[in-house]
């Protein structure tokens, strides 16, 4: 969200510093090769990596909490993104001694599913700091109210934001589908499935796999792509694509592995239908990519930008059933003029409601509010 949101705050008049460290993943990855502790331009606004520390999976770095102390006071507000991290946590803390008002984002780290991983942990974390950031933060910063909604809030009473995260438009022409299907040897003549997201246990592939196995031997013809990756789960991921593989349908499916900028855009636009039965997701972006590329969607009441798209019509919405999520495909796959219909509702609603400076009037909107106050 941060390279997305500062640029855009830049052309609403803002000026914007971002501080960060030099962390690349959680482990596994190289840091970053990156300037350090010093300012560097870009799009606009300055933005400085910190060294962090060599045990990466909990971010910690003393340059970081140094340069804010000395320089937090020059600035209106602190924008703190992410919880349960030393980085942040400890940002919140200089934030409030210098009596500097500061926003906190989650990143669904306050939903129940979230909070019962490392429960003992996070108990004595939030009795030690977070409970503590939470009452003294200006704001919360929640990407969809069904987020704010089921949110724990550890008995403290705040003020909520509801600001969605944003996308970059793409631009769409049939030369770069067909680029696409042929550069992947995906065919041209079969409706196109796609799940797109980090493969890991909550974003529902137990579900949709066994209900891809449903419309196949109904003889629904499919192609489906699997775009993804986990580093930090290398097993999980090695056990989903071994489940493929010994489904009737392994031809009629591509691998490709983590994707990004146009090869990303790409496959999203070339798609008929996009997936993504999670147990649960703070907001769900890569709906709103798919979205924003024109492609209907089908995801499950457990991702809260679900009503953003039952609302609008952009696509269909579905309970963590097996069954529901085949047959929701099937009627889907059955009638070509709903889902050109939906795509382009959800294009539309996309462009209107998650472009970025859309998103920077309401995000400079809530600072003045909060400094007015």
């Amino acid at each position: 969200m941060v390279l997305g949101l500062a640029p855009a705050l830049v052309n609403a008049g803002a000026e914007v510093t971002v501080i960060t460290t030099n962390s690349n993943g959680d482990f596994g990855q190289e840091p970053l090769d990156v300037p350090l502790n010093q300012p560097i331009l870009q799009d606009g606004y300055k933005i400085i990596y910190f060294p962090c520390a060599l045990f990466r999976r909990y971010k910690f770095s003393w340059d970081l909490y140094k340069w804010l102390n000395s320089n937090v006071k020059n600035f209106d507000i602190v924008h703190i993104h992410a919880l349960f991290s030393p980085v942040s946590s400890i940002a919140a803390r200089i934030c409030r001694y210098h009596q500097v008002p500061y926003i906190l984002r989650p990143l669904g780290t306050l939903d129940p599913a979230d909070l019962r991983k490392k429960k003992l942990l996070k108990k004595l974390y939030i009795a030690l700091l977070e409970r503590h950031n939470i009452a003294d933060a200006a704001a919360i910063h929640f990407t969809s109210k069904q987020e704010a909604k089921i949110s724990q809030r550890f008995g403290v009473t705040t003020q909520d934001l509801v600001i969605p995260l944003g996308v970059v438009p793409t631009i769409s022409s049939l030369t770069s589908r067909e680029l696409t299907l042929s550069e992947w040897n995906i065919p041209q003549d079969k409706p196109l499935l796609v799940f797109m997201s980090r493969i890991e246990p909550k974003k529902g592939l137990d579900l949709l796999i066994p209900a891809l196995d449903q419309l196949f031997a109904q003889g629904i013809d499919f192609h489906f792509i699997l775009a993804g990756s986990n580093p930090q789960d290398p097993i999980y991921e090695a056990k989903i694509r071994d489940k493929i593989q010994n489904s009737h349908w392994r031809s009629h499916t591509t691998i490709t592995g983590f994707v990004r900028g146009e090869v990303k855009a790409h496959l999203l636009q070339a798609a008929d239908l996009f997936i993504l039965p999670s147990y649960y997701e703070n907001f769900g972006i890569a709906v709103a990519e798919a979205m924003v590329a024109g492609t209907p969607v089908i995801i499950s009441d457990q991702v809260h930008i679900y009503l953003q798209v039952q609302d609008s019509q952009s696509g269909w919405v579905v309970k963590n059933d097996v069954s529901e999520i085949a047959e929701s495909i099937k009627q889907a796959l059955k009638n070509p003029p709903e889902l050109q219909r939906r795509g382009l509702n959800a294009k539309n609603y996309a462009l209107q409601h998650f472009s970025w400076d859309a998103i920077a009037q309401q995000t400079i909107k809530a600072y003045q509010q909060i400094l007015s106050s």
